[in-house]
């Protein structure tokens, strides 16, 4: 069986994809790579903001979806996303400028032995950064190079996810024996786990909690988790091997920039397993990605309708020189 590779993308959901798009750009440095709509919803933006190219495994994309609550973060959902940096170093940086961004941040600490910086936007949404100081395993993206971020402290792709869970035992059986996983420490109520090439982009925390209530989605919570496989074959494995374990899946969806397969793999978390390639170049040239609405080609024909419903928001960067600070 092909393991899974690391982590491909996360997709959350949020109040206002003007302010997400001008929160990653301009607070963390990273690099709208592809602005196109929720394909199941065509009136709902899907920005991806990733590595300097759009590398498998840099992403974290958002959906605004239209009259959504605000959600409510509890047991049972997928509860921080990881971005990785280079050194300890990195970290007093983004300490400095979390403060005179006026960015909340728990200050840095430790976790399995690796230098974390928590901090939450404007929607409530938790992520961390980590340090790449000590780590092996799964290679860093390349950060965004004409972006805002000194590039020995800018983020190069995703960390580990964190998922709080009631039931453990379950859990820990679902990712060890269906989707491959090996826990490799625990610290209190929290277990570490890794797959292939293990490392910060391989790795998943998972957190026994059956204090507090249900989470509910809405924006401000993490809609699912994507793993990286190789290509449609080794997608069609997986697919046969969850449902040779009971998981209900969609069958191959083909997402034009990847190809995708989801499965809920226990309550309220939603895995999808996605291909590297073909990626985000495709369809825009390197100096302009994001700047336009981009559509896969069987949306294409409704371009007309679809700019309609969802309002422009100008991505121009190409035109812009940022300082780097």
């Amino acid at each position: 069986m092909n393991e899974l590779k690391g982590i491909h993308h996360v997709t959350a959901i949020t109040s206002s994809a003007e302010k997400i798009y001008e929160f990653f750009t301009y607070v963390l440095g990273m690099r709208l790579v592809k602005k196109t709509v929720n394909q199941d919803d065509i009136q709902t933006y899907h920005l991806f903001f990733a590595d300097d190219t759009g590398s498998p495994g840099t992403d974290m994309t958002f959906f605004d979806f239209p009259g959504i609550p605000k959600g409510v973060h509890g047991t049972n959902e997928i509860s921080k996303t990881s971005f990785r940096v280079p050194s300890d170093a990195a970290l007093d940086y983004w300490v400095e400028r979390f403060d005179r961004l006026n960015v909340k941040h728990s200050g840095i600490q430790e976790q399995f032995g690796k230098k974390t910086l928590s901090f939450v936007d404007f929607d409530d949404q938790q992520y961390q950064l980590i340090s790449d100081e000590n780590n092996k395993g799964v290679a860093a993206g390349t950060p965004w190079q004409k972006g805002p971020i000194p590039l020995e402290y800018a983020i190069t792709g995703l960390g580990p996810i964190f998922v709080r869970v009631a039931h453990f035992d379950y859990f820990k059986d679902m990712l060890e024996k269906v989707l491959l996983f090996k826990e490799i420490a625990q610290e209190g109520a929290f277990h570490l786990f890794e797959v292939g090439e293990g490392g910060n982009g391989a790795q998943v925390v998972v957190e026994h909690n059956t204090i507090l209530p249900q989470a509910q989605q809405g924006f401000g919570t993490v809609h699912h988790a994507a793993f990286r496989v190789e290509d449609r074959s080794v997608l069609e494995e997986w697919d046969q091997r969850m449902r040779s374990f009971g998981f209900q899946t969609s069958g191959f969806v083909d997402r034009y920039f990847f190809g995708s397969l989801y499965a809920r793999v226990a309550p309220h978390i939603l895995f999808e397993f996605a291909t590297d390639g073909p990626g985000f170049m495709g369809d825009e040239p390197y100096e302009t990605l994001g700047e336009k609405l981009s559509l896969p080609p069987f949306l294409e024909p409704k371009r007309e309708q679809i700019e309609k419903l969802v309002r422009p928001i100008d991505t121009v960067r190409s035109t812009k020189e940022f300082i780097k600070e």
